[in-house]
């Protein structure tokens, strides 16, 4: 059972758990451990909850804008699956995520904006290897769940079982997406 997600856009979640992509790009966000901006790998196995908070439709590359949906944060959220953090790196340069940009649906808008956001903390990108729930659950959205955080503590009843889930891409495709992101965070 997995009793952890990390927040993230439904868009990047959906894309995720389509196998359209394999990583994200964290720093964290105003509530954090370790203070605003500071991304900790606290685990390495989480469900993806989705957020709609801070999701723009110019902050996505147009070929993927239709998967945006403009919402409030519901009452109950969907829970489709989980992922595993293979690896992280921290980004060394914009040139790094620039040579990644085949890989992913975020505008360059965007990405300037992750790096202009308190600069002092670095960018991270990290490998996730998704997997999509053999039945996908919905839980309610709790107050604790809301504000602009990456991790979330899922209560007890709102754990998820991971047993008979499928990965959303083979071996072969992950393991190349992860080698050209090693390769990217280690040419610069």
């Amino acid at each position: 059972m997995i009793n952890v997600a990390l927040k993230e856009w439904s868009v990047i979640c959906d894309l995720l758990l389509d196998g359209r992509m394999a990583f994200v790009l964290r720093k964290g966000g105003i509530i954090e451990d370790r203070g605003p901006g500071v991304f900790d790998l606290k685990h390495d196995q989480f469900a993806l909850f989705p957020s709609w908070a801070h999701q723009k439709p110019e902050m996505i590359k147009p070929e993927f804008r239709e998967g945006v949906e403009l919402l409030d944060e519901p009452e109950r959220v969907t829970i489709r699956g989980y992922t595993e953090a293979a690896h992280i790196w921290q980004v060394p340069h914009r040139a790094a995520v620039d040579a990644l940009d085949d890989l992913h649906p975020w505008s360059a808008q965007q990405i300037d904006m992750r790096f202009d956001y308190k600069p002092e903390n670095p960018l991270y990108v990290v490998a996730l290897r998704a997997y999509r729930l053999a039945t996908p659950i919905e839980i309610n959205n709790l107050p604790e769940y809301g504000g602009c955080r990456s991790w979330i503590e899922l209560d007890d009843k709102s754990a998820i079982d991971q047993t008979h889930a499928e990965p959303t891409m083979d071996d072969a495709a992950f393991h190349q997406i992860v080698q050209r992101i090693d390769q990217a965070m280690n040419s610069f």
